[in-house]
């Protein structure tokens, strides 16, 4: 079977992308996973499947590295959010449906997707530590000498400990800076440091803003590059009107032969 596909990414996390309105594409976990493998397929962070939903402009389904459906992605969203306009759905004001439910979207005139995430009714606090839903699972740990800090080890450690082993957990490691917010990212299904996690910074921006009531913005720098996530923090852990700013940047398209 020979389909087309394109990649994108926002922030270095990148994604494979199909465009299914026609509902004649299947594909396999095992085919997913070959087309994220880095070696011996096309290689991205995950694959995102563009198709058609009653009442909204398009659907959204992603999935994870390893082929497993994933959950909401941030950075997934916007990127296809572009690709949808890229391909001919041409709207100033974007409403999709995905996993975790209706999106708002707008491209703006300097080249950033704005994207409506999912409110936030619930954030655990503990030591040093938050734990919180933006449309995947997250934890967020405040870290020192965060350019130095080993991601993959310790992200692994907690992603795999007693608590989350089961249902898996992304891990965010953040360092206050004046102006922003640095966050560096183990992503599950990836099982790895990823370049940026748009619900990650979603939560980190957030989670880091819990006694601060109303309106805010807040800048977030990754290995990857920089986003924005403004939103408005009602008190009691919850949080409405989140939206997730950033690029969504066309890579290249081509076809592949698959078995």
């Amino acid at each position: 079977m020979e389909i087309r596909f394109s990649k994108y990414q926002g922030t270095g996390n990148d994604f494979v992308i199909i465009d299914n309105r026609d509902g004649s594409i299947a594909l396999s976990n095992q085919q997913i996973a070959f087309l994220c493998d880095r070696r011996f397929g096309v290689g991205a962070d995950g694959l995102i499947v563009l198709g058609i939903a009653a009442g909204y402009d398009f659907s959204m389904a992603y999935y994870n590295a390893d082929g497993t459906e994933g959950t909401m992605c941030g950075n997934g969203g916007r990127c296809l959010v572009q690709y949808a306009h890229d391909h001919g759905i041409v709207k100033e004001n974007y409403l999709f449906i995905a996993i975790d439910g209706p999106h708002e979207a707008k491209i703006e005139s300097n080249g950033w997707i704005h994207l409506k995430m999912s409110d936030v009714n619930a954030v655990e606090t503990g030591e040093n530590f938050f734990v919180t839903n933006t449309g995947s699972p997250h934890y967020v740990q405040l870290v020192k000498d965060i350019k130095h800090f080993d991601v993959f080890a310790k992200g692994k450690a907690i992603r795999y400990n007693e608590r989350f082993k089961t249902e898996g957990v992304n891990v965010n490691f953040i360092e206050f800076h004046d102006d922003h917010l640095f966050v560096r990212t183990y992503e599950r299904g990836v099982e790895n440091e990823t370049y940026s996690c748009g619900t990650g910074v979603t939560a980190s921006a957030i989670t880091t803003h819990l006694n601060k009531l109303g309106e805010h913005s807040v800048s977030i720098k990754t290995i990857g590059g920089d986003l924005a996530v403004s939103f408005n923090n009602q008190g009691g852990g919850h949080f409405n009107d989140i939206w997730l700013q950033g690029p969504g940047t066309f890579v290249y398209s081509a076809s592949i032969n698959l078995k």
